[in-house]
């Protein structure tokens, strides 16, 4: 009977531990270790994008105006945000120093957006910082590759015909290397930092090299899986070249 009622509590315990490190206080976007996001901060981001980046209003001869580029959604903020942080966080803890120096003009000639607008500064510093990770290219594994080529195939950016074996030999190469490098990297400063977004903003992804028309190719996860809270992410054109981008050189 002892040693049930041990167990017993070990459970209990063991349950407390887990309550404890589930991270969901109202009104914050995101957790980055200690550092927060909040609700507040996105959508104040959100409306400073509005702000700087009306959409034309109808002529007066009922022609509609110069098109604009779609603004970015509210996910794209976050884990532009979120990644921001991760990549600060461990440039300081490694003392990684940029290589390059992404000014909020080429961002914003990039973004089809306003140079003041907040969100702009901050992919371009997120860009700045990418630059000094020590992303040196490494052999994609079995499952990465497989990963790359299913992406492909789901954005019709693989034809059918093409076997996975030829689509291998047109896709490895230093860039898919390098952009899998960079994955590694983030992915496990995020989990080791307790990277962890609200079911509002999820899943959350940032695409570090993308097919062309910015079909995403490979992308570094942010926090916890999917969720149904939020089904419609698109993702920013942060990369720009035009058949297949990575973050940094």
């Amino acid at each position: 009977m002892r040693a049930r009622r041990l167990a017993a509590v070990a459970t209990v315990a063991l349950g407390l531990v887990a309550l404890s490190g589930c991270r969901a206080e109202p009104g914050i976007a995101a957790y980055i270790g200690d550092q927060r996001i909040t609700d507040v901060q996105v959508s104040t981001a959100m409306k400073d994008l509005r702000t700087k980046n009306p959409t034309p209003e109808s002529s007066a001869s009922g022609q509609p105006g110069a098109a604009q580029p779609t603004l970015p959604k509210v996910a794209d903020v976050v884990r532009t945000m979120v990644l921001t942080k991760v990549c600060e966080k461990l440039s300081a803890e490694k003392n990684y120093q940029p290589r390059g120096q992404v000014a909020p003009d080429q961002a914003a000639q990039q973004l089809g957006l306003d140079p003041e607008t907040g969100h702009v500064r901050e992919v371009a510093k997120l860009f700045t910082c990418l630059s000094g990770l020590p992303a040196e290219p490494v052999e994609p594994t079995k499952e990465e590759i497989a990963d790359v080529i299913a992406a492909g195939r789901a954005a019709g950016k693989i034809p059918a015909e093409v076997t996975d074996e030829a689509a291998v030999q047109q896709l490895d190469g230093e860039q898919l290397r390098g952009a899998l490098a960079t994955k590694r990297i983030l992915a496990e400063a995020a989990g080791r930092y307790d990277v962890t977004v609200s079911p509002r903003y999820r899943p959350l992804e940032f695409p570090l090299l993308s097919f062309a028309g910015d079909a995403p190719a490979v992308s570094v996860p942010l926090g916890e899986p999917g969720s149904d809270a939020v089904t419609d992410i698109s993702t920013p054109e942060a990369t720009g070249a035009p058949e297949a981008e990575g973050t940094a050189s």
